[in-house]
């Protein structure tokens, strides 16, 4: 909750919808518990912010995932899209508040990722 006693804009978002259960693993899950979304939170952390940054990624995400992905994170309050030419359809998206907050979880999954995955390097 925010001082004002308003919900903030991402739980606003998440407490529109039917929850499967109070549980907070569950919840974040229904937001974050896919293979891509997180991905996307880890390059707006790295300063991307344009849909075709993010397709430029090694993964590879399918567009019209990422749409869907990006349509989803805005909705639950974890990114903004703005535009930024005179074409209507062209977004840079920025993390709220909620989604920079993912950062800690992200370094978490990188860092255990580098211990148990040889090979594999962090981002720059």
């Amino acid at each position: 909750m925010q001082a004002t006693g308003e919900a903030s804009p991402a739980r606003e978002g998440r407490d529109r919808h039917d929850r499967r259960s109070n549980c907070p693993v569950a919840c974040s899950l229904d937001v974050l518990g896919d293979r891509w979304t997180l991905l996307i939170i880890r390059d707006l952390l790295l300063g991307k912010s344009r849909y075709s940054e993010f397709l430029a990624s090694a993964e590879g995400i399918p567009t019209n995932i990422l749409a869907d992905r990006l349509r989803r994170l805005e909705q639950a309050g974890l990114i903004l899209g703005s535009q930024y030419s005179g074409h209507s359809r062209r977004r840079a998206y920025t993390l709220t508040e909620s989604g920079r907050a993912l950062g800690v979880t992200i370094r978490a999954l990188r860092d255990w990722g580098l211990t148990q995955f040889p090979g594999t390097r962090a981002p720059e």
